[in-house]
């Protein structure tokens, strides 16, 4: 089952730009070990859901973890050897727009090794660079 939205409000968006660094969602919140993303760009849902598998594999029946963004925008390709004009192309993919800093996945309830493993097979499913990161200590 891919990652997209049920419905929004406009099926095709602009491409834009990736600029600067994450505001939000650049910490990790609710698990004790984190991804975080070290370059811009874009995450395909495919991409998210071949490395929550990677994940949830991993796991297995212990630990517990968290999926901190979602594919909102879509990304419109146009078929092969068609002729100019003719209009914007069809949705092919859902992606999300990652900035630099933001967490991609939050895992608890595992030992620091297992979750350092878990990440660094996870980088390989994505095309974004990825760092460990670990919950800062509350005061």
């Amino acid at each position: 089952m891919p990652l997209m939205p049920k419905r929004v409000k406009y099926r095709k968006s602009q491409r834009g730009r990736v600029r600067g660094s994450a505001t939000r969602g650049n910490y990790v919140a609710y698990g004790d070990y984190g991804c975080m993303v070290m370059e811009p760009g874009w995450v395909t849902g495919q991409q998210l859901e071949a490395s929550r598998v990677v994940l949830s594999r991993g796991l297995g029946t212990e630990g517990r973890y968290w999926i901190r963004v979602f594919p909102h925008k879509s990304v419109t390709k146009t078929a092969a050897e068609t002729r100019m004009g003719k209009g914007k192309g069809e949705v092919d993919k859902w992606v999300v727009v990652v900035r630099p800093g933001t967490i991609l996945f939050e895992v608890a309830g595992v030992p620091l090794n297992l979750a350092r493993d878990l990440f660094r097979k996870q980088a390989g499913k994505l095309p974004v660079k990825i760092k460990f990161v670990t919950r800062r200590p509350t005061l």
